[in-house]
This record gives structure tokens, sequence and C-alpha cells, in this order.
């Protein structure tokens, strides 16, 4: 008699071998095809959005401290009740609380919008906004992390889902640089709000056309600080997840920061303008992009943890060649080897995770995903803002390779005694399965 993870073992190969050789397979799934159009249009907007701030904020105070103050504020709600979202995320219905999140997001930008375009916007009214974007973010991250898994079937196209996911929303990066950089130019930022704010309708539509199976949250008998700490019970036990996440929040802390200092090195290292940064962000895109794609073609989890590594060892040395460089057409293609080195670990790095959770424990273990994410870019953007106001542009983007690459060399040494998750990665009898513990 077959046992029941031998029979989903079986079907996930089933599934692999009917899907196998296409890069989109993910997209052959009805839920999955609406999450994706939805996400497509609206994460146009969302870059817009984030490209317009940072050239607003330039504009309004020509200052990295200040840029790094944005950075912060706008993430820190999120690192501080992510793990509280990610618990949420779990007990409540996941597809309800995507379509709440989205319509309070888009609430927050068109008020960004109508300040803007009314010129009454000021640093103080843009770090208020930031911080409820923040609050926002940090119930809609964990569910929309966990939620993504529930719209294909089998774990054999979890993997693709998500590289398909990563390579859509750095179109979406390019897609939205583009955009925003022409449209502040020719008409200002409070535009490029405005655009954001109506590109939220596609991804509400596409989560209300979705047919999902009737999965209602388990009812829980514990209460909330009980579940937190099962769920970081289980990310603190299982080795490989600890090693990723530590090199997740390295990168996190001391590269992922330095395009918060783009309008800045734009303005002033390259001498350009609004066009300039624009261009600059979308080739950070093209080259998240094709990391994207890249990851999208593997069938399988094996040798990720090099990918990884290589993955912030390339990152670091594109973001130190862009602290040397003051030409447009070299920090380009240097914004595109960056792009791709960010990207690529990025992925990687949440497909390996996600493959070792079981799914009652999704939203809470990737709700520490998120947090590691948000706590550490918020304090790495206020870090650098203020290295780059005390020692100039170039000392803290140096200072910002030099830590991504240490970083991904200390992960290659631990990666001898690397677990690559199993088909069915359960919890034992103990709490964690024992073969990825120390």
């Amino acid at each position: 008699m077959k046992t029941k993870g031998a029979e989903i073992e079986t079907q996930d190969n089933l599934l692999m071998l009917s899907t196998r050789g296409s890069i989109f397979r993910a997209l052959r799934f009805r839920n999955y095809r609406l999450f994706f159009i939805g996400q497509s249009i609206s994460l146009v907007g969302t870059w817009t959005t984030r490209l317009a701030t940072g050239w607003l904020v330039f504009r309004l105070t020509h200052s990295g401290l200040l840029l790094g103050v944005i950075g912060f504020t706008g993430q820190i709600p999120t690192f501080a009740l992510a793990a509280l979202g990610g618990v949420w995320a779990d007990r409540l219905h996941r597809q309800r609380l995507l379509v709440l999140t989205q319509v309070l997001l888009m609430i927050q930008t068109l008020i960004m919008a109508v300040l803007t375009l009314t010129n009454r916007i000021t640093f103080v009214e843009i770090v208020s906004l930031s911080l409820f974007q923040g609050f926002i973010n940090a119930f809609e991250i964990p569910c929309r992390n966990s939620f993504l898994l529930d719209l294909v079937e089998g774990r054999a196209n979890w993997g693709n889902a998500i590289a398909v996911t990563y390579s859509m929303e750095n179109l979406a990066r390019l897609l939205g640089a583009v955009l925003a950089g022409s449209t502040i130019a020719a008409f200002g930022e409070g535009y490029c709000f405005l655009i954001d704010a109506v590109s939220y309708f596609a991804v509400i539509v596409s989560l209300l056309l979705m047919h999902l199976k009737d999965k209602r949250p388990e009812r829980s008998n514990i209460g909330v600080v009980e579940e937190l700490a099962e769920g970081w019970k289980y990310v603190s036990g299982v080795r490989s997840i600890r090693l990723v996440l530590i090199l997740f929040g390295i990168v996190c802390f001391v590269g992922v920061p330095y395009t918060v200092l783009m309008p800045l090195y734009a303005g002033t290292l390259l001498k350009g303008g609004p066009h300039t940064y624009g261009f600059l962000m979308a080739a950070t895109g093209l080259g998240s992009l094709a990391a994207g794609m890249r990851l999208a073609i593997r069938t399988s989890t094996t040798g990720f943890e090099f990918t990884i590594a290589r993955s912030a060892i390339l990152f670091g040395i594109g973001v130190i060649g862009l602290s040397l460089s003051r030409n447009l057409s070299l920090s380009l293609t240097l914004a595109v080897v960056t792009g791709f080195g960010m990207m690529q670990q990025f992925a990687a790095s949440s497909t390996l995770i996600q493959s070792f959770i079981p799914e009652r424990k999704r939203g809470r273990v990737m709700s520490y995903w998120t947090t590691t994410y948000m706590g550490a870019l918020p304090a790495g953007s206020l870090v650098l803002g203020t290295v780059a106001q005390a020692l100039g542009l170039t000392a803290t983007l140096t200072f910002s390779g030099m830590g991504c690459l240490i970083g991904g060399v200390w992960f290659w040494g631990q990666t001898r005694n690397f677990v690559q998750p199993g088909a069915e990665f359960e919890d034992s009898a103990a709490g964690i399965n024992g073969t990825a513990c120390e």
C-alpha cells in the first residue's frame, strides 16, 4: 500500500514530467495566470512609485542621509510586524487578506498622488505615508509569498512558479523604471503615483476572479505567541534554512540598500537627471529579469547553495564596479551585473527555503524571510545614507560591494554539509526533521 507521502511524490513527478521543458510551465494553471497578469500590471505601477519617491526626496532635499531615512521608514514597520503578519497569513483566508491589503495600498498611493500634484507634499508627509505603507506590507508580503504556492499544483512546479514570479517582478521593474524616468521628466512625480494607484485595480480584479479550492485554515488551539515561537523554532532549528537567511540578511543589510542611493549616484557622479536614474534602474531590472529566467528553466534545487554563494559574490563585484565608474555606458553594464547577482541570490534562496517548509507553517516561516529583508534593508539604508553623507558615495558603494563579496565567500565555505530538501520535508515527533539539524 502506498503511503500518503509516496502518493504525493508520485503525483509531483507526473506533474513535473508533463510540464518539463516549458520555462513558463506555471502559467498553465489558471489561478497563477490571473495572479501573473494582475501582478505584472500592478508592479509596473509600484516601481514607478518607488523611483518617483526616491527622485522626489532627492529633488526636495539633495541629501543622501534623507534618502536613507526614507528607505528606513518605509520598511521598519514591516520588520517589526512581519512575523505577526505571517501568523495571520496561516490563520486567515489568504485570498481575502490580499484583496484587503491591495485596497489599502491603493488608497495610500492615491494620497501621495493628490498631495504631489497639488504641490503640498513635504518630506514629513512622505515619511508618514511610507510608514503607513510599511504597516500594510507587514501583512501583505508574508501572505503573498505563502499564497503563491496555492496557485500551482505539485512541488515540482513550485520552483518554476517562484522563478517566473521573480522574472515578472523584474520585467515590471524594468518597465516601471523607464516609465518613471519619462513621466518624471515630462510631467513630474505626481503622475507616477497616479499611475500606480490605477494599476492596483488589475491585481484586485485578478484576485477576485480566482477559483481556489476551499482550503480553510486549520483552527489553531494555541495563541499567537506560541505560533510565533513554533515558526522560530523551525527556522532556527533547520541549519540549511538558517544559513540561507543569514546570508540573505547580510546582502540585504550591506548590498541591496545601494539602490536608495541611485538618485544621488545618477545626479552627482554621472551628472544626469531623471532619465539617467530611470536607465540605471531599468538596467538593474534587465539583469534581474535574466536571472529569473535562468532559474525558471531549472527543475531541481540541486546545487542551489552554490548558486546562492556565486550570486552574492557577483553582486558584490558589480556594486564595487559601480563605485568606480563615471561613464554611463559602463555603469549601465554594471547595473545589469548587479541586478543579475542580486535577483539570482534572492530567487534561489526563496526557492530553496520554500522547498523545506510544511504547508501549514509556510506563512510563519516566510514571515521570518520578510522580517530578515525588512529588518536588514531599512537598517542598511540608514547606515549607507549616513556613510554617504560622511565619507562620500564612492566609499559607501565600495563598502557595500565588499560586504556582499565577503558574505558570499563565507557562505560558500558553509556549503560542505548543506542538506537539500527531500520530497517530504516534514516535522518529526521532536518538532523538526533531525537530518537537517545540527
